[in-house]
This record gives C-alpha cells, sequence and structure tokens, in this order.
C-alpha cells in the first residue's frame, strides 16, 4: 500500500479546513466574538502543521495510487477532517466530551444532521456557523471523492459512469486539477444562487448564510431549533422546495445546461427523479395534509436532508423512510441506494421473467432508454449494493437496540444514519437525545454515518486486499 502517496493527499485536505477555520476568525473579529476565537485558532494551526507535516511526509511519493489506496484515503479523509472539525466543539465552552465533539464533526461532515445540542438559539453563532460549514465542505469532498475516485473502471461500485458525461479518464494530474476546479465552481455557484434567493426572499443574513450550507449538502443542521420559524412565507417555501432539488440533482445538469443543446440523453436519471417526485407526491397527498408542505417533505426525503415543515409525519412516516432509503442523483450529495439501482434490479427481474414466458423475446439492456446498456457488472454491483444495506442496517440496529431507545426507533434511526438524513419530525424521530446514548451506540453510529457515504461494499474491499495480499 502506497502509505506516503495517501498521505500527500490526507495532507491537501487538511488545508480547507484552514480556510474554514481562518473565516470563523474574521467573522468572530467583525462581530466581537472574541470568547470563542481562540477555539479557531487552534483549529487553523492544527490543521496547518497537519497538512504540512502530511504532505512533507508524502513529497517524494508515487502519486498515483491504486484504487484500494484511493478507498483508504477516504476512510482517513472523513476521520482525519472529523477531529479537527470536532475541535471548536471540544474547546467550547458547552462542556462537549471528546467522543460527543466527534459525533457532531462526523455528522456534519456526512451531512447526516444528528445533532449533540437541544437548543441552537443558545449557541455561539460562530459555532453555528462552523456546523453549517462542516456540511458545506463535507459535501465538496464527497462530490470530488464521487467523480475522481469512485469514477475509477477498477471497481466501479458507484456506477457514476451511467450517468457522466464528462471525462472520467484521469490519467494526467492536469485532467484531475481541471475536473477538480469545475466540481469547487459548480458546487460554490450553486451555493451562491441558493443563498441570494433565501436573502432576497426575506431571511436574515446569517440564516440565508447557514441554510444556503446546509441544503446544498444536503445537510440536517439549523440555525435555528424550528425551520418554521425561518421558513414561513410561500415565497420562502418555494426557495426551500427550489433547493432541495437543486441538491438531489445531478451536480453537472446546471453546468450542461449553458454547454449541450439537449439535456435529454444526458440526464434522463434527473427526468425520472422529478417524475417519481410528482408520481409520489400524486400517491400521498389523498392523506389530509397541506400540500406543499407535503411535496417539501417528499423532495427532503429523496434529497435525504430530513429538514420538513410538517409538524408530525403519523401515519406518512413509513413511506418517507422507504422515499429515504431511495436517494437522489448519483452524482449528487445524496445516499440511499439511489433510484438507478433499483431501476437496474426492476428491469433485470422483469427481464428475466419475460425470457421464461418468452424465450425468444428480445430484451432491451438500455439504462432510461438512452445509449447506454447495462452490464453484467452493473447487475451484480447493484444487487451487492441492495444486500450491502440491509446488513449494514440489521449490524446497526443490532447495536442500537441495547440501548434504551426500543426497537423501533433502532430500526428507523439505522435507515437514517445509512442514508445520511436527519432524524426529524417527518419520521417522529426528534425526541432523541444523542448525548444519553451508549458509548457503542455514538461508535457505532459515527462509523455507520460514514458507512453511508462510502457505502459497505469499499470496507470489504479493503479487508479482502489485507486479507489475500492481491
Amino acid at each position: 500500500m502506497n502509505y506516503k502517496g495517501i498521505s500527500f493527499f490526507l495532507g491537501l485536505f487538511c488545508f480547507p479546513i484552514s480556510l474554514l477555520a481562518f473565516i470563523n476568525i474574521l467573522y468572530a473579529t467583525y462581530f466581537d466574538y472574541f470568547l470563542s476565537i481562540e477555539t479557531y485558532f487552534t483549529t487553523l494551526v492544527a490543521s496547518l502543521i497537519l497538512g504540512v507535516g502530511l504532505l512533507y511526509l508524502g513529497k517524494n511519493s508515487i502519486k498515483k495510487i491504486n484504487y484500494i489506496d484511493q478507498l483508504v484515503l477516504i476512510i482517513s479523509t472523513y476521520f482525519l477532517i472529523s477531529i479537527l472539525i470536532a475541535i471548536p466543539f471540544y474547546l467550547s465552552n458547552y462542556q462537549v466530551t471528546l467522543l460527543n465533539s466527534i459525533f457532531e464533526a462526523v455528522s456534519g461532515l456526512t451531512a447526516t444532521g444528528f445533532s449533540i445540542f437541544k437548543n441552537i438559539k443558545y449557541l455561539d453563532p460562530t459555532l453555528i456557523l462552523w456546523r453549517s460549514s462542516s456540511q458545506w465542505i463535507g459535501g465538496l469532498y464527497f462530490l470530488i471523492f464521487l467523480i475522481i475516485i469512485f469514477s475509477n473502471k477498477t471497481f466501479n461500485y458507484k456506477m457514476t459512469d451511467l450517468v457522466y458525461s464528462g471525462d472520467s479518464n484521469y490519467k494526467s494530474e492536469v485532467n484531475i486539477k481541471e475536473n477538480i476546479t469545475k466540481i469547487i465552481i459548480i458546487y460554490s455557484m450553486l451555493s451562491l444562487i441558493i443563498f441570494t434567493l433565501l436573502n432576497i426572499s426575506g431571511l436574515r443574513l446569517f440564516n440565508s448564510l447557514n441554510m444556503s450550507m446546509t441544503l446544498i449538502s444536503g445537510g440536517g443542521f439549523l440555525p435555528i431549533d424550528d425551520i418554521n420559524k425561518i421558513i414561513a412565507t410561500n415565497l420562502q417555501k418555494i426557495i426551500f422546495f427550489l433547493s432541495l432539488i437543486i441538491s438531489l440533482l445531478n451536480l453537472f445538469l446546471l453546468f450542461n445546461l449553458f454547454n449541450k443543446k439537449n439535456l435529454l440523453d444526458g440526464h434522463k436519471e434527473d427526468l425520472y427523479l422529478i417524475l417519481s417526485l410528482l408520481l409520489l407526491f400524486g400517491l400521498i397527498s389523498f392523506n389530509d395534509y397541506p400540500a406543499f408542505n407535503l411535496i417539501i417533505s417528499i423532495s427532503s426525503s429523496l434529497a435525504n436532508s430530513g429538514l420538513t415543515l410538517l409538524e408530525q409525519g403519523d401515519n406518512l412516516t413509513l413511506y418517507f423512510l422507504l422515499i429515504t432509503m431511495v436517494g437522489g442523483s448519483l452524482i449528487s450529495n445524496t445516499s440511499g441506494i439511489k433510484l438507478i439501482r433499483f431501476y437496474i434490479l426492476l428491469k433485470i427481474t422483469s427481464s428475466e421473467i419475460l425470457k421464461l414466458i418468452s424465450p425468444n423475446s428480445i430484451i432491451n439492456k438500455t439504462i432510461f432508454s438512452s445509449n447506454r446498456k447495462l452490464s453484467d457488472e452493473n447487475v451484480r454491483i447493484s444487487f451487492l449494493i441492495f444486500i450491502s444495506f440491509f446488513v449494514s442496517l440489521f449490524i446497526l440496529s443490532s447495536f442500537l437496540v441495547l440501548d434504551n431507545i426500543g426497537f423501533e426507533k433502532s430500526f428507523k434511526l439505522s435507515i437514517l444514519t445509512l442514508t445520511n438524513t436527519l432524524n426529524s419530525t417527518m419520521y417522529n424521530m426528534d425526541n432523541i437525545i444523542f448525548t444519553n446514548l451508549l458509548t457503542s451506540s455514538k461508535l457505532g453510529l459515527i462509523f455507520f454515518m460514514i458507512v453511508g457515504k462510502i457505502e459497505l461494499i469499499s470496507i470489504f474491499l479493503i479487508f479482502k486486499k489485507i486479507i489475500f495480499k492481491d
């Protein structure tokens, strides 16, 4: 394993945390929040020293790392960056334990939204900003992993090649830099658009900034305890809904909008997601719920955000959980099994049934009726991901059921953890106090929040490499 090469890239991922810490220092200085400014100085120094040290360690290494090394890099990034993000929580005046600080940091970095803080309105504004920015940077990291690493043909279990029309041949350093630059520009531009729209709608500048970072990453951290207090008018609800749609669709949709005349061929997955959203709304809207709040909740479930304007999910909780398990586009910050994998499994199953009925029939193996065809590898991977999701669900539920929260809540919380979704009123899970959970439960949630992003199959691949030395 190329440890020095991994060290080099790991060092690079430390520097954005230095930038976030510097921004918080400027914010604290401008608004006279000097009580907490030392925590961000500590984070700035720690991230810079660690980044420079890791770069120095790997400066003479071979920069081209193989697929298993890339997976180790991703997992190492989540754990190391979470420790850096945890510093302001741990050093704050709120007496947060080290484990709880790391729990909050991992929840932010993976855009899950589980929080050990119950009264957000009493938090230092700099800490609220830090929580939101941890989601934003986590979303950016994941998109870079998704396009640069998970597009690797060695074991393409993310299957981004089915919906990504860009250059996935990252053999040259120039190609990698160009694609990372493109991702940063698109992600920042979408964040700015959401921020501007929220600000125009009447939200305070501070709330608009925090909400924009939360929504673009598909996260669940809020700058206030009750979202209904800041998303109240019809205009704000419309912008909230559109922001959720942006986060669940293909990142490159907006980019391709300005570069392609015909978007239909390259973004049929997004079209199917929109159609699914409308279909789900039609099926569920027979219940006596405010129509627009309902469609916002459905969008939030698909986007794996969990933010909702509904007071309680009641008898719709199961539907919302099932939608959450689906998730949005392959090239987005959403988690879940993904619509396209469900599509593949359903299509292959129906094809096999059709072959039994009519052996001479011609089977259409295209994906969403496009030019791209399904391979046997796509089918195998879709099946493996489906199985690994439920294996993860069983393992995590077994951990949580030992805690004093009951079987039903353990099962629901496991689904929300694996889909990186906030435990909101939509799922009747908002009353969980994470600080009261057992240490084993917190460690299990931390591990599976990361697994929810990278998927369990990546852990199996690393174990296979270590055990069989292939």
